[in-house]
Formats: structure tokens, C-alpha cells, sequence
């Protein structure tokens, strides 16, 4: 057995200083011409100074630096366009030279799509003769092609990683002519909508960003090295490829040192061998007590290779660390413990640059984000993010989904034998290449929801097949949202693990059915036992528009959707309202992501989540989807802190079968533990309280248990509390903690009195402003008009969650509503406790209602209970409001406070209380309206 040469500390360091690279740094002032028509190759733009030239700064985009032409009705933009949306009467004054207004994404102030020429001197040093000399583009975007003086060395056209170029052949020590021809249109249709192209999102900029530089090694050179970690065996196992003069592989002549946290490790060679494809393979056993990587402890190791040569000595540090992700069953295993993927989107969302960044700390920034709120997980929606991304979450502990750079529909499909399904196995292989290494890329996807009715199916089968048995340091699936093919490692799709569906409307469980804690997946899981499931783009809840975050776009590209936007709330009067809007829609927001979140919390066996999204997605029609905004910036709603109750390595979670009681009933809840942390749990007390609106515990107690083993969904225990003496009606919390840990969670629970009045001597109550009425107001009486909702006139379809995506890119999918807006210090809500937002009391109502359209009445009417309306098509909207009619009092409610009381227990609440406040002498409209004002509203 040989003995791996484990040199102290300070011989390394020394070592590496004989073999380190050189480097000649080309960011600064380049040439740039823009080649509108095509005409720089035939002209050989390449062999001279450009034509007509202007300067530039790299790295960067020349879209940045005010290149390019103001975006207009003819601009060519990569990204689909509902046309029947954008042809809508509301958009023309936005659809003008003059007042150009993109509503449906960020809209550059520049914008360019075609052939871009740079160029500027180098000089190459005498030292440089006879070695190696590679030119290093760290992202491109898209296609560039090289020219040093009149000489092509070639063309790259991935996504992915850095554009490479071997100019050994024509850089001889002296000046030279560099050309770099920079082409951003859709080189390969990959699909319009792909993230890493598309205008939807990050924009489609022309330019070179990251590192650019000149690198010299020694001719005969490590050219590839990838590291297979085996914890068993306790070893590594290294696979090296040489180019060079040598022309093949020579293990003699390769040295490997093992490092981790600046100290060298104990290690021994135990074996080497060469392998069929011209390179060796190295197992090197580790003798000091291994440091695993996940998500607790982000160990890093770096392996020191070293070729000696007669051409010189060539040097690699490889940074990685000792993980292994595999499967069992439905179990996603990280160094065989199960895991769960907590995680969310980046869709190459960067307003200020239009493009990723490639600094390490703005990537630590987002991950630290994302692990506040309780994440362990990014999944890269159709692109693959740069090296410094990887550093950080190498280094933080973060996992990474990467999909090659293509969402291959809208226009493509793959299995068809179109050029895309070349590209993304020379793509795939690039991405391993490059980052196959980095501990924290977990999960590889083809792509994104691909199209192809005939071939899809078969072309992905093959390529998982293909990359399973390639790389076995990822689990490989076909691609994100589907196809659910047999080879996956495994299932990323949405199909019936989510609270509404694509297209499910309002018969979805949250817009149908009355709240409960109880629903979970278990009969999805139940169908894949051997492949785990992560739930694809969990959540779409959007929120209405922050008109204060609009301040922040100082860079690229500006929300002129929210000028849009802004200018619709304004025509109708009620921009004043845009903060409350905000919050109260914000709330319900976080209450539909905290039952999407909980639902996989709770189903044994599942594998995960991928949220859309933590933060908003700007295209697509705007998708403010998220509790942050696009810079990854707090909305002011909710904080970290709270969102990290539900979403966390530990969460208590409980089943109650209703969130609504009568002071009769008896609560009861099992409660339950997702347990994903460090470490097992061991005599551990499991607190509880039922607490009041101020906070105070009514009720508590404790259970204990002796050991709460890490990795599964553990059971604590039933509770069960005696509502009789709790003051009602009333809003209660029921809270869980685990002693010892963070780990902490509430319910909000509503408890009702056993009867409540439901007739008034002093009320009459219609259900159609009749002679019978008109009569009683003409009277100087009180009259509920308890309108059946079938009754109303309306186009607003209401919903209890909040929109699902956007309205526009939906085809006006339902709900177009953001939840309910009121005064909870108003005297009609005070025998019904509420927030001034939608809390889970309103699901009920809400689904038993229809929106009153109030566009039409006096501005000065103010709704009781308003309801939040979509920012694409903002009305005064309400479920209940009051006016003086005919000398009388009128409160109007679209609630159905007739049907079925006896089970809708909310229902019966809400009449009570709007008949007790109009009993009293509070009840005193002040706006007057005409029977024919009210009647415009119904049908």
C-alpha cells in the first residue's frame, strides 16, 4: 500500500506558491459595437479595430452602461406576452411611444436582443511562451465566439458555466487583438420563458459578467477532477484527467494532500488506476475521524493535487465535503439520515443588474434569508447559478436543486429531435463538470415543465437514466412539475399536494371547504413507495403591491407595472387605501402558505417542498407571490421570526378537526413533531397553552416523552380542553413548544357561545329592498338587507384565500380577491372577534357570499367590511356597508346569513352581532342613498 504524501502545513503552503497560476486580468474599458444586421463576420470585424466603436466597462452589461434602444410596442422581447391581455382597453394609454409601460414584468430602461462585438489589447508576457494559456469568461450572455487577431478559436454556447477557450495555439508573448462577439438571441430555442433567457425575469442582457481573464499554466495540466465521497469506506474516490503534451494519464506523477480547517489530515493512496477514458482513478482512505456536511455542520475539505511534469508543475485546490445523498423508499437520505426539503425558487430575479450576482457575499445574504425563515433548499427554476453561489451555500450549509438552463415549452419540446435535445446533454455535462463537486448540489433536473406530446417521455427517461449512472453524487429527475417517469430518483410535481391547484378555482380545499389542521398527503406518498416527492411550486398566494418598494429600483430595470398598477388604484379613488391593502392581504398571504407548509409538515414520508415563492416573481404577468419582495427585503407584514414558527428543522404541529367552536364542545388536537434537526431529542417536554387575545394563558399543560428521535414525523400526544368556562365569543390561540429548542407554533381557534340572538323587535330583516322594506325605512326604521349572494351583481369572483398567481396570466382564474379589510373596533364586528384582515373565522362567510361592487355609490361610503380587490382591476368592493335609505337605517350584507346557521357557526355569529349593533343607538348611516342606488347592485 502506498502512502499519500501528507506534508505539514507549511510545505504546502510553499508548494503551492511554485505552482500557482498566472494571470493577466481583463476587466476594464473594452470596444464595443453593436451589430444590428448581422455583418460582422462576413466583414471580419475580428481582424481590425471595431467599426465605429464606443467603450465599455466589463465586466457588465452593455444594457446597464445605457446601450441599446427604449423599449416600445416593437420590441422584440424573449418571453411570451398574453396578447389578449395586453390588447385589453385599460393598457392602450400604456401601449404609446410616449408613455411605453410594460405591465407585465420589470421593464429595462435599455433594451437590445442581437449581435454584440467586443474587443480590446493584451499583452502577453515573455514567461508565457510554451505554456498553457486559457481565456476564462465566467458567464456569458449567450453565445460568444473568440478571435484573437484574424485567428477564430471557436464558439461556446452553454448557460451554465463559464465560457472557456484554449488560446495556447495563437497567444505568442506580445500584443494581441481580442474579439469576443457576444450574441443574445435565442441561439437554441430552449423555451421563451426559460429563466436564464428570459425578459420575464432576470432580462435579456447582452455582455460578460464574473471573472474575465487570461490564465497561464504548465502545458501538461490537471484538466478535470471530481471527487466521489464514500462515508462506509471512509474514503474518497478521486477520478483525474491530464491534457497536455503527454497525451495520456501518468498516476505516478500526481500528488494529492487532504486539508480541512487549515490542517492537514491523515490520509493514505490505496489505490490508483487508470480508467477507460484516459483518466485514473484514486481511492484515498481518510484515517482521522471524518466531518460529514449538511445543513448543521458545514464541513469543507479541500483536496491539494499537484501534477509534476518536465513541463512544470500544475496545481488544483478542490473544495468539497463528505456527504452522500441517496434514497430509501420515499425517504430522501443526506449521510442516511432522512431529510426534508424546505425549500423555494430563484427565477434569476435581480432588478438592479438584470443579471445573477457573481460575489459570494450576495449569495450568503440570500441564503442567510432563507435559513431565517426557516429554509434548507433553493431550487433553480430553468438556470444554474455561478460559482459563488455554491460557495456560499458550501460554506453555509444549503442545498441546491440545479436544472439545466431551459424551460422547453411555449414553443419547443424535447424528445422531437429539435437542437435542444443535443444542448441539454452537452449542458448537463458541462453543470457536472463544473459543480459536481460542490456539496451543496443535491438535486439535478433536466429542466423545467417541458412540452413534447411524443418523444418527451422516452428522451427523459434516458437522460435520468443516463446521469444517474454518469454522477452518483446527485438524485437526478426528469424534470421540475413532470413527466412522472419510473426512472426518476425522484417525483417533483404539484398534482393534489397543495391547498388549490392550477386552475382549481374555487373548489379548491381552501376556497370550499371549512378550515381544519387535519388534511395531509399521505395518499400521494403512498403512491410512489419507492421514489420521494417534493411538492413543485408550493404556495403561488399573492399579496397586493407595495407602491413604497417602488423607490428601490435604482439599477437596470423599473416597475413600470407598478406605475400601471398605481395609476388603476388612483383612477379609482383609492390610492389612500394602497398600505392597507398591502397589509391585510399580506396576512391572509401568510396564513395560506403556513397550511400549504404544514400539510407537507404533516404527511409522513414526504420528501418536500419548493415554495413560489419566499420572494415575488416580477414576471409573468407580476406574481407577487412572496413575504419578501424581489430585492429579498422584508414586506412589512410578517418577519422572519414568525415565519420561522412554521417552517423550521422542528415544528409542532397539531391536527384539530375544526377551528371553530361552540362553548359546548370539547377541543381536541394530536399533536405531532416534524423532526428534522441535528440531532435526536431526548427527555423532552412538550408544553401547550390556550391563549386569549392579550396573550394570556387560560388553559396549559405538558407532555413529556423520553426520546424524539431525528428524521420523521413523531407523534406527542392528544390534548384535549373543556371550552365551558372560556369567555365566548372569542379568539383563542393554541400554542406548542419543545423545551430546549426554538421550536414553537400557534393555531388562532374562535369559541362561540351555545346560542346567540338571531331575531330582532327593532330589525327587520329582507333579503330584497321590497315594499315591504321601503315601507319600514320610509318609516324612519332599521332594515338588514341580507342579500342571497346569487343575488348580486357582480364579475368579481370572491374567494376566502387570496389570488392564486395573477389574474392576467391566468385567464382570470378565481378567486380575483385578496381577502377581507375592516375596522375591528367597529361596534357591528364586536360580538364577532376579528384582525382588520382575513383570519380563519372569515372562511365560511366568505365562501357563502358574494361582493357587493360599490364603484357606482358616493365616495364618502366606507364599507364595514371591504374586501381587497386585484391590483390588475381595483374596485370598491364590500360585503356589508350601511347607508340612510328613504329616512330609514339600511345595512346591506352579501353574506348568506339565512342558509344552514346551525352548522355555519361563524355565519350565525356575524348576524348576531351586525343585529346588536343595529339595535343600538350606534347605528346611525350618514352617507344617504336612493332604493335605486341599492337595487343597481343586485340583479
Amino acid at each position: 500500500m502506498k502512502s499519500m504524501l501528507v506534508r505539514v502545513l507549511f510545505f504546502i503552503l510553499a508548494a503551492t506558491a511554485v505552482a500557482q497560476e498566472q494571470t493577466i486580468d481583463l476587466s476594464g474599458r473594452w470596444r464595443l459595437a453593436m451589430d444590428r444586421d448581422n455583418i460582422g463576420e462576413p466583414q471580419k470585424w475580428f481582424g481590425e479595430t471595431l467599426p465605429g466603436s464606443d467603450m465599455i466597462t466589463l465586466p457588465g452589461s452593455m444594457q446597464a452602461q445605457g446601450f441599446g434602444d427604449a423599449p416600445g410596442m416593437n420590441t422584440s422581447w424573449i418571453g411570451q406576452i398574453k396578447k389578449k391581455e395586453w390588447e385589453k382597453p385599460q393598457y392602450a394609454p400604456y401601449r404609446t411611444a410616449e408613455n411605453f409601460k410594460m405591465p407585465f414584468w420589470l421593464q429595462p430602461d435599455k433594451y437590445y436582443k442581437g449581435v454584440v462585438w467586443y474587443q480590446r489589447t493584451v499583452e502577453i508576457p515573455e514567461n508565457w511562451d510554451g505554456k498553457f494559456i486559457e481565456l476564462e469568461l465566467e458567464r456569458a450572455h449567450w453565445q460568444t465566439t473568440v478571435w484573437v487577431d484574424s485567428s477564430l478559436v471557436g464558439s461556446n454556447t452553454t448557460l451554465s458555466v463559464p465560457h472557456r477557450y484554449d488560446l495556447s495555439r495563437v497567444l505568442k508573448p506580445g500584443r494581441h487583438l481580442l474579439t469576443i462577439r457576444v450574441d443574445n438571441r435565442m441561439v437554441i430555442n430552449i423555451g421563451q420563458n426559460s429563466h436564464s433567457m428570459s425578459d420575464h425575469t432576470q432580462s435579456n442582457w447582452n455582455g460578460l459578467i464574473g471573472e474575465l481573464k487570461l490564465i497561464a499554466r504548465a502545458a501538461t495540466r490537471i484538466e478535470e477532477l471530481q471527487i466521489y465521497p464514500d462515508l462506509a469506506g471512509r474514503s474518497i474516490k478521486v477520478i483525474t484527467r491530464l491534457a497536455g503534451p503527454s497525451g495520456k494519464t501518468d498516476g505516478e506523477r500526481l500528488r494529492f494532500d487532504l486539508v480541512f480547517d487549515g490542517k492537514a489530515v491523515a490520509a493514505e493512496t490505496v489505490s490508483t488506476r487508470a480508467i477507460p477514458d484516459g483518466g485514473s482513478e484514486t481511492i484515498i482512505r481518510i484515517n482521522d475521524p471524518l466531518k460529514v456536511w449538511d445543513e448543521f455542520h458545514p464541513n469543507l475539505y479541500t483536496l491539494i493535487t499537484r501534477l509534476e511534469s518536465a513541463a512544470g508543475v500544475d496545481e488544483e485546490r478542490t473544495v468539497f465535503g463528505l456527504r452522500e445523498i441517496t434514497k430509501a423508499g420515499n425517504r430522501i437520505l443526506l449521510n442516511g439520515r432522512p431529510v426534508v426539503m424546505r425549500g423555494t425558487l430563484e427565477c434569476c430575479i435581480f432588478p438592479l443588474t438584470g443579471y445573477p450576482p457573481t460575489d459570494v457575499e450576495s449569495w450568503k445574504r440570500i441564503i442567510r434569508i432563507c435559513k431565517a425563515h426557516g429554509l434548507n433548499h433553493i431550487r433553480f427554476h430553468s438556470w444554474c447559478p455561478p460559482a459563488a453561489a455554491f460557495d456560499a451555500a458550501d460554506e453555509l450549509g444549503f442545498y441546491y436543486q440545479v436544472e439545466c438552463s431551459t424551460w422547453p415549452n411555449q414553443g419547443t419540446s424535447l424528445g422531437d429531435g429539435l437542437p435542444v435535445d443535443q444542448w441539454l446533454y452537452e449542458e448537463a455535462d458541462a453543470i457536472l463538470r463544473a459543480y459536481g463537486n460542490r456539496p451543496s448540489f443535491l438535486l439535478f433536473a433536466a429542466g423545467n415543465e417541458p412540452g413534447g406530446k411524443k418523444g418527451r417521455d422516452p428522451y427523459l427517461g434516458k437522460w435520468v437514466s443516463h446521469y444517474r449512472s454518469k454522477d452518483s453524487r446527485h438524485l437526478v429527475t426528469s424534470s421540475s412539475g413532470w413527466p412522472e417517469l419510473p426512472e426518476n430518483d425522484y417525483q417533483d410535481f404539484c398534482r393534489d399536494a397543495r391547498i388549490q391547484n392550477w386552475g382549481a378555482g374555487l373548489t379548491s380545499r381552501i376556497n370550499s371547504r371549512a378550515p381544519e389542521t387535519v388534511t395531509d398527503y399521505s395518499p400521494i406518498v403512498a403512491k410512489y413507495p419507492n421514489q420521494p416527492v417534493i411538492t413543485h411550486e408550493l404556495g403561488q398566494w399573492c399579496v397586493y403591491p407595495n407602491f413604497k418598494e417602488m423607490e428601490k429600483y435604482t439599477g437596470v430595470l423599473k416597475p413600470r407595472n407598478f406605475e400601471v398598477f398605481m395609476d388603476f388604484l388612483k383612477q379609482k379613488k383609492m390610492f389612500d387605501q394602497a398600505d392597507a391593502f398591502l397589509m391585510a392581504s399580506g396576512k391572509l398571504q401568510v396564513l395560506c402558505y403556513k397550511e400549504e407548509i404544514e400539510s407537507n409538515l404533516r404527511t409522513r414520508g414526504f420528501g418536500g417542498f419548493q415554495l413560489l415563492d419566499l420572494h415575488d416573481f416580477p414576471g409573468q404577468g407580476t406574481a407577487l407571490v412572496g413575504v419578501l419582495d424581489p430585492f429579498w427585503d422584508s414586506k412589512p407584514y410578517v418577519t422572519p421570526a414568525e415565519y420561522h414558527r412554521f417552517c423550521a428543522p422542528i415544528v409542532p404541529l397539531a391536527r384539530l378537526p375544526k377551528r371553530v367552536f361552540k362553548s359546548s364542545d370539547t377541543l381536541s388536537a394530536q399533536l405531532e413533531l416534524s423532526q428534522f434537526g441535528p440531532a435526536d431529542l431526548k427527555n423532552v417536554t412538550i408544553d401547550w397553552s390556550l391563549k386569549d387575545k392579550a396573550g394570556r394563558a387560560v388553559k396549559r399543560g405538558s407532555l413529556h416523552k423520553d426520546l424524539l428521535p431525528a428524521g420523521d414525523l413523531q407523534g406527542l400526544g392528544n390534548v384535549e380542553v373543556n371550552l365551558a368556562d372560556l369567555p365566548a365569543p372569542a379568539k383563542y390561540s393554541l400554542e406548542v413548544s419543545v423545551a430546549g429548542t426554538d421550536a414553537v407554533n400557534d393555531w388562532d381557534l374562535w369559541v362561540y357561545p351555545e346560542t346567540v340572538p338571531l331575531q330582532s323587535d327593532k330589525v327587520t330583516v329582507v333579503d330584497a329592498l321590497d315594499a315591504n322594506a321601503l315601507g319600514v325605512l320610509a318609516q324612519g326604521g332599521k332594515v338588514l338587507l341580507a342579500v342571497k349572494p346569487a343575488q348580486v351583481k357582480t364579475s368579481v369572483a370572491l374567494g376566502f384565500s387570496s389570488i392564486f398567481w395573477n389574474t392576467a396570466w391566468t385567464d382570470n382564474q378565481p378567486p380575483h380577491t385578496l381577502g377581507i379589510l375592516c375596522n375591528p373596533q367597529h361596534p357591528a364586528l364586536a360580538a364577532f372577534p376579528t384582525e382588520y384582515h382575513s383570519n380563519w373565522q372569515w372562511a365560511v362567510p366568505i365562501q357563502h357570499a358574494a361582493t357587493l361592487e360599490l364603484d357606482s355609490l358616493p365616495q364618502e361610503l366606507k364599507p364595514i367590511i371591504q374586501v381587497v380587490p386585484d391590483w390588475f382591476a381595483p374596485k370598491k368592493l364590500a360585503l356589508a356597508f350601511e347607508a340612510k335609505v328613504g329616512g330609514g337605517s339600511l345595512l346591506v350584507c352579501s353574506v348568506d346569513l339565512q342558509t344552514d346557521l346551525a352548522s355555519r357557526l361563524e355565519i350565525r355569529q356575524l348576524k348576531s352581532s351586525l343585529l346588536a349593533y343595529m339595535e343600538s343607538a350606534a347605528f346611525a348611516p350618514a352617507v344617504e342613498l336612493s332604493p335605486e342606488a341599492i337595487n343597481s347592485l343586485l340583479k
